[in-house]
């Protein structure tokens, strides 16, 4: 088991990008904190042993919500430029919301992000997420009540707007960046908000020291959090196997449909994600939220169990039917705006 203190060693840092080598170029998403900082760190390092490799382009982003943010983007500018790497900073224009701060500032990053990727040709953004903020995203949607999918917490690569959003350092602890980076002798900033009791992230942060002495530290929530993905993936599997078994193919291909009684004998896991990817990909207005699928998941049971079973309700910008055994999940009509 690696020790939290010591600095990352160069054979440890060349498996964490294993894999993306033949990349065209990637992004480095690079705030300045020592996350990201390390990150650019030890992929420049990474890179510069490669005979041949990607392009390395490190991106800042400035939320335009704390006055230190663009000296901060300046510093990471420079130590850019003496690791040899361009640098960029994006800058999040326009109003902001006075309600949802954070995941706002996040869709805007990853957008931005995304808009570097695709400007420099790159198949990669890398963000350095650490082992620390696994925990904390795995506590933030146990609080939250989330299901078996949310509990898995962040994967370690996914696919954003056409580009491969990976995360090297989800095995690894905040600790042993900032002592990779105190051994290398770079500096970085401290974000204040990172404390900030005003933000839930920050005051769960602040509950680990507690739950560490209980058995519950990152280590270990991070390891939850990866078995509960295992999981999660096997469900998939089921489903993908189900959903052949089960659908029912319409003439014009904008609607699905189950056949009620095969879909009433399937374990309740199931059908909620039977329902949930058909109005997903029916739907015209973002994913269904998982309660609101199991409220309609109790309402097809009612209905499907009725000798002339019926039900019509609409969700996410689908309808939902009932009707001669079949369950049938189709666009629904736009919303007419409201006149004032």
């Amino acid at each position: 088991m690696p020790d939290d203190r010591s600095a990352i060693p160069a054979r440890d840092a060349k498996r964490l990008f294993a894999g993306l080598a033949r990349a065209p170029a990637i992004v480095l998403a690079v705030s300045g904190g020592p996350d990201s900082v390390a990150l650019m760190w030890l992929a420049a390092r990474w890179r510069r042993a490669l005979a041949s490799g990607p392009q390395l382009v490190a991106v800042t982003v400035d939320h335009g919500l704390r006055p230190e943010a663009p000296r901060e983007a300046r510093d990471v500018k420079q130590v850019a430029r003496s690791l040899d790497l361009p640098h960029h900073t994006l800058r999040w224009r326009g109003p902001k919301p006075k309600t949802g701060v954070p995941a706002a500032a996040r869709e805007a990053r990853y957008r931005l992000l995304a808009q570097a990727a695709r400007r420099h040709g790159a198949t990669h953004i890398l963000t350095a997420h650490t082992r620390d903020d696994q925990a904390e995203t795995l506590l933030m949607r146990m609080l939250r009540g989330s299901g078996v999918a949310g509990l898995s917490a962040m994967a370690r690569e996914i696919e954003r707007d056409g580009v491969l959003l990976t995360r090297p350092l989800l095995d690894v602890s905040k600790a042993q960046l900032i002592a990779t980076l105190k051994k290398a002798r770079i500096g970085f900033a401290d974000d204040p908000t990172n404390r900030d009791p005003a933000f839930t992230r920050p005051r769960l942060r602040a509950l680990m020291p507690m739950l560490a002495e209980e058995g519950g530290d990152a280590r270990n929530l991070a390891r939850l959090a990866a078995r509960i993905a295992r999981a999660n993936a096997a469900l998939e599997v089921l489903v993908d196997g189900a959903e052949r078994y089960l659908a029912l193919k319409s003439e014009d291909n904008l609607e699905a449909g189950f056949d009620a009684a095969l879909f009433a004998v399937m374990p309740d896991e199931i059908r909620l994600r039977l329902l949930k990817r058909a109005i997903d990909r029916t739907g015209h207005e973002g994913p269904a939220e998982l309660g609101k699928v199991e409220t309609l998941l109790a309402a097809v049971d009612e209905a499907v169990g009725q000798r002339e079973s019926k039900l019509k309700q609409t969700l996410a910008g689908a309808v939902i039917s009932v009707s001669a055994g079949r369950i049938r999940i189709s666009p629904a009509p736009p919303r007419r705006a409201r006149s004032r």
